[in-house]
């Protein structure tokens, strides 16, 4: 190209007495058109623009064609050149055309042909077309489209026996036959240089992360992946907006492992039934390297590719960690269930040993954490704190339940004030039912009661017995409120002049059936 050969552009400079030739003035126009060329490829990217004449839109025939009817439109290619088509054309689709089954693309390509020839007769070296016309061409291709020189409109995976094309029920998810249009690049305003596919790939990554970490975040309460989600959707939001490219998504995706680092942090300190397991060691693993990939600032397509294979690992790796509750919604089982409080009752005069798991009424329950309020390592593991009381002393007991068993046990007697403490190991979603050995003779007390900061219903203890005195005080704390790994608790007396007393204490979950 003359304007540019030496890599610069050069415009024309008209000044008194310049002879111009018929060379002079065609790179005057051919500078114009490069530096438009440009304008589009810099600033617009290529693809095609939605709110502009009929937005390129294909759709089906409805009449049981193999043919499709495409809009007009306007579309940018990778060159920069401006593809107009002014009236809707109708594309026909011949199967013999190609060797079934087969995806095949539907195109438009921008094309330049010279027109208005002319010759003069009175010198006839003096002839030459004086326009050029710019048009375009719409049509079906078996090769994925080259974004340099065409622009896709839509694409179908056809079958041997296709009969006719059809627009997608589903247009995130096309099935055989039916027109595909998440391919097609958009342009406007501002649009993107990345690969179409590559675009749709870093979608599919994005919507898998988020049920991942909205999983940690909305089930779990692990409080860093609540970051992690909320960063997922808004680049979810820039993806479908057009606005990621490899000019700003490198910078954009170590935000969001930062965020992946601080939540792994958080679940080692604080999730011990998902840090514990051996996929969240691999998951770990690859985000560090994700991270570490970065240091090396080779941002390039092929960077691009290792750190979204490195995200689907991690991805995957949390999957099967969090299994049941991402692959498959759960189903509410219609089954005969037992009543709380006949399940309370019966633990109330239990004197069989609270072991890792019990039975009780056909139901099978499972220790998550127990409490000895006398233990200093216990008590501190724990968080077990009593403050503002009017009275506090150490008990022991040698006492009967109702059913004669002797047991003898020590324990913390308070009268007034406030006890707080924590259970951990807690799996959100699920009762806990939260059991303390108690001196029955001491009864008719209640007591205000919260769960994580959640108002619960007071606690009381009815009634007394003086001769069976042993009882094993229990309170439990619905599933609606059960929403982190660790379920502290706060109790505070409000019956005057009654103490409240609690030896051994335990927290235990019904088991998954």
């Amino acid at each position: 190209m003359t304007a540019t050969t030496e890599r610069n552009f050069k415009r024309l400079n008209f000044f008194r007495g310049f002879r111009t030739t018929e060379t002079d003035w065609n790179d005057g126009e051919r500078y114009h058109v490069e530096k438009r060329k440009l304008h589009n490829r810099m600033f617009h990217g290529p693809g095609i623009v939605p709110h502009a004449l009929g937005g390129f839109r294909v759709t089906g025939r409805g009449r049981g064609e193999l043919a499709v009817e495409v809009q007009s439109g306007y579309a940018i290619d990778g060159q920069g050149s401006d593809i107009f088509l002014w009236e809707p054309e109708i594309k026909q689709l011949n199967p013999g055309d190609f060797k079934l089954p087969a995806t095949v693309y539907l195109v438009v390509r921008y094309i330049e042909e010279f027109t208005d020839f002319i010759s003069y007769k009175e010198n006839l070296d003096f002839k030459g077309h004086r326009r050029v016309k710019e048009s375009c061409k719409v049509e079906w291709v078996v090769t994925e489209p080259a974004t340099d020189g065409e622009v896709e409109l839509g694409r179908i995976a056809l079958t041997k026996a296709v009969k006719r094309v059809t627009d997608a029920k589903d247009p995130y998810d096309p099935k055989d036959n039916e027109i595909d249009l998440r391919f097609v690049p958009i342009a406007g305003i501002v649009g993107s240089f990345m690969d179409p596919k590559t675009l749709v790939d870093l979608l599919e990554m994005v919507q898998k992360s988020k049920q991942v970490y909205g999983y940690l975040y909305h089930s779990l309460r692990v409080l860093p992946a609540g970051d992690v989600l909320h960063a997922y959707i808004t680049l979810e939001m820039m993806l479908h907006s057009q606005l990621i490219d490899l000019r700003n998504f490198f910078k954009l995706y170590q935000i969001i492992l930062n965020q992946q680092w601080m939540t792994i942090e958080e679940i080692e300190a604080n999730v011990p039934q998902v840090s514990s397991q051996r996929d969240f060691a691999n998951f770990k693993k690859h985000v560090e390297i994700s991270i570490h990939k970065f240091d090396e600032g080779s941002f390039t397509v092929e960077f691009l590719g290792a750190l979204m294979s490195y995200q689907s690992e991690c991805q995957k790796f949390m999957e099967t960690i969090l299994d049941k509750s991402l692959r498959k919604p759960r189903k509410k089982v219609e089954s005969k269930e037992t009543d709380t409080n006949v399940l309370i009752e019966n633990i109330k005069i239990r004197s069989k040993p609270f072991e890792d798991q019990i039975n009780v009424e056909g139901v099978d329950m499972g220790l998550i954490d127990m409490i000895d309020p006398l233990e200093p390592d216990s008590e501190k593991s724990h968080a077990w704190k009593i403050s503002g009381e009017r009275d506090r002393y150490r008990t022991r007991q040698r006492l009967k339940y109702p059913d004669g068993v002797v047991v003898e046990d020590t324990g913390v007697a308070f009268e007034g004030g406030l006890l707080e403490f924590e259970m951990h190991n807690v799996e959100p979603g699920r009762d806990v039912y939260i059991v303390w050995r108690m001196d029955y003779v001491h009864g008719d007390w209640e007591a205000e009661l919260e769960a994580n900061d959640r108002r619960l219903p007071n606690c009381v203890c009815a009634g007394a017995d003086r001769k069976f005195r042993w009882r094993n005080w229990t309170y439990c704390v619905p599933a609606e409120h059960v929403r982190e790994v660790t379920l502290r608790l706060r109790m505070k007396p409000v019956t005057a002049d009654r103490d409240i007393n609690i030896f051994k204490m335990w927290a235990y979950q019904p088991l998954k059936k």
